[in-house]
């Protein structure tokens, strides 16, 4: 019979699963990435474009993670 311990590291695995796949499901690296963020229109550095996909410079990104989008 599983205990409680048990019982959290099923559950933070399956919340890590989803997780994960609602992340694949909103990155879209095959489409080209923006040269000015999309929130306050700064330049995206070339390497930062190279990943495919990016809408945001680094310090808007952040934000945006930070509160949870």
């Amino acid at each position: 019979m599983p205990d409680d311990l048990d019982r959290a590291s099923i559950l933070e695995q399956e919340q890590r699963q989803r997780a994960l796949q609602a992340q694949r499901q909103r990155s879209n690296f095959e489409q080209p990435s923006l040269t000015q963020c999309e929130d306050c229109d700064g330049d995206i550095p070339k390497e930062r474009q190279a990943f495919g996909g990016v809408t945001r410079c680094v310090e808007c990104q952040t934000e945006f993670e930070k509160w949870g989008r």
